[in-house]
């Protein structure tokens, strides 16, 4: 009588399929958090863009009071005046904002990432070195800013090799 069952061969063959099988799905999925992740990130650099816009609109051309990266956080998630003065609580006629309920935190901040709160907004003029979630930038500079242009702060790039400061 002939014992029923898998030989050792068989076995070795289907655990060496299923290796290969996995060897060409799971960087697909790595490909695909990555894809996302980039997405998320190009998201939320045009929501804070167009926010720093408003902002500009609302407080007639002007970007003063905005000098730092703490006062950037508190001046686009809280409400102000059109002079830039931080306001307790919104008023009839005279608040403005707030222009988001908190900054995001950029996905490939290893950073910031963890604490969940809030992104971190970096102002040393040198995207890329990872010294918050994004990098804020005042032309011509912080006493007469006209201008805002926030990037991502990190040293990553896209699989095309365009750098995520460049986004």
């Amino acid at each position: 009588m002939r014992a029923k069952g898998f030989t050792l061969v068989e076995i070795l063959i289907v655990v060496v399929i299923l290796g290969i099988l996995a060897a060409i799905v799971i960087p697909q999925f790595t490909d695909a958090s990555t894809s996302a992740r980039e997405s998320s990130m190009c998201s939320d650099l045009q929501m804070m863009r167009s926010q720093i816009e408003l902002y500009k609109v609302q407080h007639l051309d002007s970007m003063a009071g905005i000098i730092d990266g703490a006062s950037f956080i508190s001046h686009m998630t809280t409400w102000t005046d059109r002079d830039g003065n931080i306001l307790a609580a919104a008023q009839a006629g005279v608040s403005c904002g707030p222009y988001m309920q908190k900054v995001p935190v950029n996905p490939f901040d290893s950073v910031y990432a963890a604490d969940g709160i809030n992104g971190q907004v970096d102002t040393d003029g040198t995207a890329g070195n990872n010294g918050g979630s994004w990098e804020l930038t005042l032309l011509p500079d912080a006493a007469t800013a006209t201008e805002a242009r926030i990037q991502a702060d990190d040293d990553k790039s896209t699989p095309e090799g365009q750098a995520h400061t460049q986004l």
